[in-house]
């Protein structure tokens, strides 16, 4: 057990007023000492490492110069926020990040007053900041609002529409671009920092503020013109044209590690700004801690590792990823079908889609984080002939919902929806969880809705999408390992519509859609045991149904109860629309629909949430015995 570093001068800071009476010239070590502290926590717990180090002197500035929690701090993401999280009364418990009962990975409103905003999806930070501005104004309060967004995050179209916006509005707005990828501009040494404090100065925002509203008196269409004319000048010498075209007034680059680069600016913007402002801030992502330096991608998130090695542990080999027997299935299929494309919205390897792109980069897309561009893109794809596989979380998918219905399924495109974390996912909590796809999938008239029970169902699954050109199919799988099941050399075609019956019985029914087939397995042992002979079902699809295996099973069974991984209104809700529809409710039999609770599941180990959910061995147990009014047998009362 290694001793916690030694943090003298963060020691004395518990909330963001304590850092007013530390000197600017002693914020370097701070910032030292608040990497040591999160590099020490997150190699304990796990959890976004690279960016949060990346800007930690930015973040300390911003908590310096400004007065949170009045004024109002937004992450975009919040991959960026845990310097935030030990700069704002919850050191203490930083040791507990993303486990359960702990801290969350992501700013959350619930948590600490400090967090203006929840985030864990992208782009959403100047949407918010602009609201926020818009209210301080319309209450007459004096509030900044401070937006920080990375550059990744300005690829999706939501943060041009805020931008846009903003600039109509004329909003006190503080848009701070951290570029954590060299990927904009860098920044230019000290004649970068120079023009960046001079354009900040009340003496150039002043003279601009006076020469508006001098030109203001001249018409719209003059000022509207001498003050581009203004701008565009200023614009090739410190760059952020296009800012300006939507109404920002554009600072930087500069140098998002040195304090004097920026608290000068940031002062200057606090003091002196009038309108939407953007600061361009060029940082290093993993900054202080060499291994993540030198691997930005493979430090982005982490798991438990070695401060000193850097080295991550490792899970216990057991079963191949899910999300990496996708990725070799599909490759498989696009080697024998040159018309298979890829896409993907900043995640190839969150979603195996790497994996066709080292094989067939030129077949394979990455759209940055544009999820409704992804849909749509892959619609567009669909109609020349090709077939795209959009590979996107489930919890992602939910951004492009307008494009499934719109582009997608009511114009029938064969488009393929591989979508990734299906289910709970653990230490990332409810923003990441896959609870709805299922849901808002299985009610659009022709979409074939699949779920993979396990590996080799996922294989069959990809086989069955690059073979399926009468419309729209997605499957689901979840985050994690597979069961370690035989695998097939080549996925089958299967018949779409059909479920496979794995166990047979006479009293009960599980029918399973998904991956929870292997806890109905467990279960139905324990209810043969008891003498309550079970048929386990593995439904494959839930649209469209097995018309012909849920009659039998509702025919020949006393009691049937659904499974699945995702909200109320999904699989289980469309088995018991055709039950009533058939008249097979009216005979006695006994239905009920396990599915997640109504509520948002906070993080913890997946094993712990399913078990919570009921949704394991013993809670399938326990359901069947509450259906037929019997005492369990000692299985508990579960959640």
């Amino acid at each position: 057990m290694t001793s916690l570093p030694a943090t003298p001068l963060l020691d004395t800071v518990h909330i963001p007023a304590d850092l007013k009476a530390i000197e600017d010239r002693d914020l370097p070590q701070l910032a030292r000492e608040v990497r040591d502290e999160m590099i020490d926590a997150v190699s304990q717990t796990g959890g976004h490492l690279g960016a949060g180090l990346g800007v930690v002197e930015l973040t300390i500035a911003i908590h310096k110069v400004f007065d949170t929690p009045d004024d109002r701090l937004i992450f975009d993401v919040g991959h960026q926020c845990y310097p935030h999280k030990i700069l704002t009364g919850r050191r203490d418990r930083i040791r507990t990040l993303r486990q359960e009962g702990g801290l969350s990975g992501f700013t959350k409103r619930a948590e600490s007053e400090y967090d203006a905003f929840g985030a864990a999806h992208s782009s959403t930070s100047i949407s918010a900041g602009l609201g926020m501005a818009v209210a301080s104004d319309l209450s007459g309060a004096d509030r900044k609002v401070i937006a920080i967004i990375g550059d990744g995050a300005m690829s999706a179209g939501m943060a041009y529409e805020a931008l846009n916006n903003a600039g109509a509005l004329d909003a006190r707005l503080i848009v701070i671009l951290n570029d954590n990828d060299m990927s904009i501009a860098p920044p230019t040494g000290a004649m970068s920092a120079y023009l960046a404090r001079l354009a900040s100065g009340r003496t150039y925002m002043g003279f601009r503020d006076f020469g508006k509203k001098l030109t203001a008196y001249l018409g719209k269409t003059i000022d509207r013109a001498v003050t581009r004319a203004v701008e565009h000048a200023r614009g090739y010498v410190t760059g952020g044209t296009m800012f300006e075209e939507m109404g920002f007034y554009h600072i930087g680059p500069i140098d998002g590690h040195s304090f004097d680069h920026l608290l000068p600016v940031l002062r200057n913007v606090r003091d002196n700004a009038k309108g939407p402002v953007l600061i361009h801030v060029v940082t290093q992502k993993g900054k202080g801690y060499a291994p993540a330096e030198a691997a930005a991608d493979k430090y982005h998130g982490v798991n438990k590792f070695d401060v000193i090695t850097g080295a991550q542990a490792k899970a216990k080999p057991n079963a191949p990823a899910y999300t990496a027997v996708f990725g070799e299935a599909l490759v498989q299929e696009a080697r024998l079908d040159d018309k298979i494309v890829g896409i993907t919205a900043a995640m190839p390897s969150g979603t195996g889609i790497d994996k066709l792109q080292e094989v067939f980069p030129e077949r394979t897309f990455d759209v940055g984080i544009a999820e409704q561009h992804a849909v749509t893109f892959a619609a567009g794809l669909a109609t020349e002939g090709y077939k795209p596989f959009c590979a996107l979380y489930s919890t992602f998918l939910q951004r492009g919902y307008d494009q499934v219905v719109h582009d997608v399924a009511i114009q029938g495109l064969p488009v393929r929806f591989p979508i990734d974390r299906a289910g709970v996912v653990g230490a990332d909590g409810p923003t990441h969880a896959g609870s709805f796809d299922t849901t808002f999938l299985a009610a659009l008239p022709g979409f074939v809705v699949m779920a993979a029970s396990d590996e080799a169902e996922l294989k069959h699954m990809v086989r069955t999408a690059a073979a399926y050109d009468d419309g729209p199919i997605s499957f689901r799988y979840p985050r994690g390992e597979g069961i370690g099941v035989q695998m097939p050399e080549r996925g089958e075609i299967l018949e779409i519509g059909k479920g496979r019956i794995v166990k047979e019985g006479t009293k009960v029914a599980l029918l399973s859609f998904g991956t929870r087939l292997a806890e109905c397995l467990l279960a139905a042992e324990d209810l043969d045991a008891a003498g309550l002979s079970t048929t386990v079902a593995d439904a494959r699809f839930a649209k469209p149904l097995d018309h012909d295996m849920i009659r039998r099973l509702a025919r020949e069974h006393a009691v049937l109860i659904t499974i699945e991984e995702g909200s109320v209104g999904g699989f289980g809700s469309h088995v018991l629309q055709f039950l009533a529809g058939e008249g097979l409710l009216d005979g006695g039999l006994k239905v009920r629909q396990m599915v997640l609770p109504d509520l948002w599941i906070d993080q913890a180990k997946p094993e712990v949430m399913y078990a919570a959910a009921g949704l394991d061995a013993p809670g399938i147990v326990k359901t069947v015995f509450d259906a037929l009014g019997q005492k369990g047998l000692g299985f508990g009362t579960m959640g």
